[in-house]
């Protein structure tokens, strides 16, 4: 199972970096959407046997099929390098698509030489995640050897060859440096060949990868893949502050979006006079504050008055025609623009909206008896007390237990014995009525 952040389902969590590319297997979000895999080609249609195949750091190449290999985007291959040896890589793009991409990228078919050997099979994937996980300590050691030998320079990143022959090291300089001494200390200590390629800081950022101040991947990491300059103009054409912290990027050149919008803002700037510093009146100088440019306003203001007057453009044109005339306008109040006032954001109870109670409802229900019971306590009389302790009412008093005289729970005694004997006798003896 994939790490979910790339498209190919080949690499896993734990090589996964938090731009979506992967460092085990050199993966990236750059995804190209195949829109002609689910269409019906014709019986005699004869597939392009050319495919693009990608690696580590964005890096796409294209390589000849020419075994004709059903291939799907994300399938591991082995294909051939330049230098000798193969290296390995994700399939990005097969069909009709790539023909279209080299026809982009100003490629003849004609130089495209270099072909895929075969699919990857489980040996040679081992020994490709084996070259990657050297990556990172492989970079640390040549830093340290930069170090030592005091050149100016930044290694930013290892990209090691497939079949662990090669390493790629990709650095950053302002200048030309002489590494000749630098690749001998690094040929003898890792036994391999060594490249080194220099590269821009736009580059290194592509490929480094990172959060941009918007919240959102690199642009450069994710999707964008030519970089074109950027100037300060830029920014001063969509009214921006020259600011060198909130307009540079992680790259510490201007941003690339700054281009984005750019034409936009060209196009409205079209119908917005030029050199419109000050206008002549009557009442004074006003000078130029502000330009609104989608909402086609002018700010001016008097000297020693803080009120800005919105003046629309077309009324604008017209005052400096005036001016240019030897005619000035009597008050330039008389010409603002009445700007409706903005709405005010309802502020919405959202405990109301979502229907939940309150967490401390029980605590209030026992706070309000306690409250209660204190109340009532205090509205009950006081009884008057004599001496340290209050008598107890005769009422409430507990009646005190009764003590039974010894055999009446069981058999009578001797004399009541007595008694009912004499009473029996007397009864006996008493004469009757017809005697």
């Amino acid at each position: 199972m994939g790490c979910g952040s790339c498209s190919t389902g080949g690499c896993t969590p734990a090589g996964c970096k938090s731009n979506g590319s992967c460092l085990t297997n050199g993966c990236s979000k750059l995804d190209v959407y195949d829109w002609l895999s689910n269409m019906d080609m014709p019986s005699n249609y004869k597939a392009f046997n050319i495919v693009e195949i990608k690696f580590k750091g964005s890096r796409k190449d294209f390589y000849i099929n020419h075994e004709n290999h059903y291939l799907e985007n994300g399938e591991l291959v082995v294909t051939e390098t330049a230098t000798g040896g193969y290296d390995v890589g994700h399939i990005s793009l097969t069909g009709e698509l790539v023909r279209m991409q080299i026809k982009k990228k100003h490629m003849r078919l004609e130089d495209i030489t270099k072909k895929i050997i075969r699919r990857a099979t489980p040996a040679d994937v081992d020994k490709w995640k084996a070259a990657k996980d050297l990556e990172w300590e492989t970079m640390h050691k040549a830093r340290t050897l930069a170090i030592t030998l005091g050149l100016s320079m930044k290694l930013s990143d290892v990209d090691y060859q497939g079949d662990k022959s090669k390493a790629t090291f990709y650095y950053t300089a302002e200048g030309r440096v002489d590494f000749r001494e630098l690749i001998k200390k690094m040929a003898e200590t890792f036994r391999i060949r060594i490249e080194m390629r220099q590269i821009g800081m736009r580059q290194e950022a592509s490929r480094l990868g990172g959060i941009g101040s918007c919240g959102r991947e690199l642009c450069c990491s994710t999707w964008l893949t030519d970089f074109k300059t950027v100037s300060t103009s830029a920014a001063r054409y969509q009214n921006l502050s020259l600011n060198t912290l909130k307009l540079a990027g992680q790259c510490g050149k201007l941003k690339c979006c700054l281009n984005y919008e750019l034409d936009t803002y060209m196009d409205a700037l079209k119908d917005i006079p030029d050199e419109v510093e000050r206008l002549e009146t009557v009442k004074g100088t006003a000078r130029l504050q502000k330009t609104d440019i989608f909402k086609r306003l002018m700010w001016f203001s008097y000297p020693k008055d803080e009120n800005w007057i919105p003046v629309e453009i077309r009324r604008v044109k017209e005052i400096q025609k005036l001016n240019r005339e030897g005619i000035k306008p009597e008050d330039l109040r008389d010409e603002a623009v009445e700007l409706q006032a903005a709405p005010v954001p309802k502020v919405l109870d959202y405990e109301n909206v979502v229907g939940q109670d309150s967490i401390t409802r029980l605590d209030e229900r026992r706070n309000n008896n306690k409250k209660k019971k204190k109340r009532s306590g205090n509205n009950r009389p006081q009884q008057e007390t004599s001496g340290a302790t209050a008598a107890k009412p005769a009422d409430t008093a507990r009646p005190e237990a009764v003590v039974k005289p010894e055999g009446s729970a069981g058999q009578p005694n001797q004399q009541n014995r007595n008694k009912n004997r004499n009473k029996r006798r007397f009864n006996n003896n008493k004469p009757k009525p017809n005697e």
